[in-house]
């Protein structure tokens, strides 16, 4: 297949807009896999602000934040991505390269406590003043359950409102697949 795939997709989007030495956010940590691929883009000089509200999954990215030697130079909150703005240190403001989101609930973890649109569209407001110019922020919108769907379409509403004189904003997904395959919305500050 020539097409990337939506995650490939996702990853190539974020290694375009961060570098080593960039400070980036990994919005919803899940497993911590995002969370290592962002720490081994932005090295040892760089940084990762990781948030997740759950236990399970701290826990888990922290393990495979050991396993792969990258512990060192990632932050994680037990915390809501909605607390972003007042969490990351100010001196960084202006300076965030990338964020990541995957939307949606943890892989192999409970699936009543899902990401919901409004904390998520608060953080995107809160990156939207923080990233850098020609920062970039991918969402990967996971909406084969009720409240996927549901952030889905409060995010799709909300990020067509954005100035375009402020903000591109880039919707990639696959059209002809069922079972509601994730898709990516994209969000670089001009």
């Amino acid at each position: 297949m020539k097409l990337k795939r939506v995650l490939p997709f996702a990853k190539e989007l974020l290694k375009t807009a961060a570098k080593p030495g960039d400070i980036v956010i990994d919005a919803t940590i899940g497993n911590g896999h995002d969370t290592v691929y962002l720490a081994e883009i932005v090295g040892p000089t760089g940084h990762v602000f990781g948030y997740d509200i759950q236990a399970e999954a701290i826990t888990n990215t922290t393990q495979l934040l050991k396993e792969n030697g990258v512990e060192n130079q990632v932050t994680l909150f037990h915390k809501s991505h909605s607390q972003i703005g007042e969490t990351i240190p100010s001196h960084y403001h202006g300076q965030i390269a990338g964020a990541m989101f995957n939307l949606g609930y943890l892989p192999g973890g409970n699936k009543e406590i899902v990401t919901k649109a409004e904390s998520t569209i608060t953080a995107i407001e809160q990156l939207l003043t923080i990233l850098k110019r020609e920062g970039v922020m991918v969402l990967v919108i996971y909406h084969g359950h009720d409240e996927g769907k549901k952030e889905r379409d409060a995010i799709l509403n909300y990020v067509k409102t954005l100035d375009q004189k402020k903000a591109h904003v880039l919707q990639y997904q696959f059209l002809n697949q069922k079972n509601d395959p994730p898709f990516i919305i994209a969000i670089e500050k001009r």
